[in-house]
């Protein structure tokens, strides 16, 4: 069984946190390179109001200008994951797997999935069942209006080392979806957890669940760090 040691960043700038996913990318590459053992990490936080640009997504999917990003307090990126446009902020559980995939397996399709069947997981204990919308990364629900996304993801891998990751609606602020066209995907709308369950859920029980799930579906032990 793997060991991944986690850590949880609690609220955290985007770019800070993207530059620690690529230190500790690049030690686990220089660390392969040299024929070491490597270590993988998973880390937890959120951010404050920021939206984020994949590789493949369009600058006309934000609607905002630089002055209304302001009058938001909102910042944007052009970073490199793929996948489009999302937004990320308070309420939402932001993972950031950085695993080497030699130890688990080197199919990144097959990492999406189980990414996406940690978080059915976690839907599953709230009652609520998450499934994916072909040709589309990421978890749906049949929600009241139709059918929307709970849950982004993006990923990044060089030589079969992670890093981005998921966004997981927890109680989020929806409006600020308003002014993008969420990964790029202008007929299907953006839910979070608590639009969807009766009664209160809380935040860490939450990240408590995630952690749960995550060592199943990847069979691995989570260590604190």
């Amino acid at each position: 069984m793997n060991t991944v040691f986690f850590k949880n960043l609690g609220t955290i700038d985007f770019k800070k946190a993207w530059d620690m996913q690529e230190s500790v990318l690049n030690s686990i590459v220089s660390d392969k390179k040299n024929l070491k053992q490597t270590k993988s990490y998973l880390f937890f936080c959120q951010h404050p109001h920021v939206y984020t640009l994949g590789k493949s997504g369009k600058k006309e999917h934000l609607l905002l200008n630089n002055e209304e990003l302001l009058l938001k307090n909102a910042n944007f990126y052009k970073i490199n994951r793929g996948g489009d446009i999302t937004y990320h902020g308070p309420g939402q559980l932001v993972v950031y797997p950085v695993l080497d995939l030699d130890n688990f397996f080197t199919d990144i399709h097959k990492y999406l999935r189980f990414l996406e069947d940690v978080v059915f997981c976690v839907l599953k204990e709230f009652g609520l069942t998450g499934f994916r919308v072909g040709g589309s990364t990421g978890v749906w629900l049949n929600s009241e209006g139709g059918v929307k996304k709970i849950c982004a993801m993006g990923v990044r891998a060089s030589r079969w080392v992670t890093m981005h990751g998921l966004a997981f609606n927890v109680m989020v602020d929806l409006d600020y979806f308003n002014n993008i066209i969420p990964c790029g995907i202008s007929d299907k709308g953006v839910t979070s957890l608590n639009k969807e369950v009766s009664g209160d859920i809380s935040f860490s029980q939450v990240e408590k669940l995630f952690k749960a799930s995550f060592e199943h579906v990847f069979n691995c032990k989570l260590l604190d760090l």
